[in-house]
């Protein structure tokens, strides 16, 4: 019985390797490879070209404010989840959850009705020189619609687990709304806020569908990196195309590594509280 749980330990941890590496090692040599294909030079050229600077710029611009935002808004949201009992609670739980479950596409054609030509208020936006789709706020917006649950998310569980005994506590003690959260909320959730703003952030960069959708593909002014990569690829530059992704797989493992020192952290909080 013993060898037979061996065999299969080993069988499985045989599929998790071959899986990782068919899925993940693969395609990352892939794209090193293929990027530094035509050598050094032409490398360094294809990532620091006018176009390629610019949507990087861009898809940083339109991350750092979908983070912020979201923050924000996770913070509030997740407050209000835990701390309050409301009527809708329920319905405002699911709205959040709603970009889980809708496509990204079907969101960037929903900013498109909403502030293109067929969208009642565009005649407004027309006369005051307001460009939201094909320009960089319809970009901040579709990512910023597709990342807004994952701050809250990572939140609610951990103020649920708090519970609201601290906070009534030090609200008994004469303790203000800022002096409560800043003291006795944050301290609790700091862990789970960072790992969401990781998880958001990555989100962010990568996003594709709903940014094609509202930005135009206005090269130079709406490419973000994977629409920038989407064009060079189309053009069959593929040297300059898996360079420009080589930037993005950086910054996923940068991101990766966060992620894990913060999930280490929080492991290691949690055994010194024990």
């Amino acid at each position: 019985m013993q060898q037979k749980k061996g065999v299969l330990a080993w069988a499985l941890i045989l599929i998790a390797v071959l899986f990782l590496l068919v899925m993940l090692v693969l395609p990352l040599v892939l794209v090193a490879s293929e990027a530094l294909a035509k050598g050094w030079q032409v490398y360094v050229k294809a990532i620091t070209e006018p176009f390629a600077v610019k949507a990087l710029a861009l898809t940083l611009e339109a991350t750092v404010l979908a983070v912020i935002s979201n923050t924000l808004f996770g913070l509030a949201s997740a407050f209000l989840l835990t701390k309050f009992a409301f009527r809708g609670e329920a319905l405002l739980g699911a709205c959040i959850d709603l970009p889980f479950a809708i496509s990204p596409v079907v969101a960037g054609l929903f900013f498109v009705m909403l502030f293109g030509r067929m969208s009642p208020i565009y005649p407004f936006l027309r006369a005051e020189h307001i460009a939201i789709v094909f320009a960089v706020p319809g970009i901040i917006l579709a990512t910023v619609f597709v990342t807004f649950p994952f701050i809250t998310r990572e939140l609610v569980p951990v103020m649920e687990a708090q519970g609201r005994d601290e906070e009534e506590a030090a609200a008994t003690f004469g303790a203000s709304g800022w002096q409560i959260f800043r003291h006795v909320t944050l301290p609790n959730i700091k862990w789970a806020l960072l790992y969401g703003v990781i998880l958001c952030t990555a989100r962010a960069m990568g996003e594709f569908g709903a940014v094609s959708v509202v930005s135009g593909h206005v090269r130079g002014k709406t490419n973000t990196l994977p629409l920038h990569i989407e064009i060079l690829y189309n053009e069959y530059n593929f040297t300059a195309a898996f360079a420009v992704a080589s930037i993005l797989v950086i910054l996923a493992i940068v991101i990766l590594i966060l992620r894990n020192l913060v999930e280490w952290r929080a492991k290691r909080g949690l055994k010194h509280a024990d």
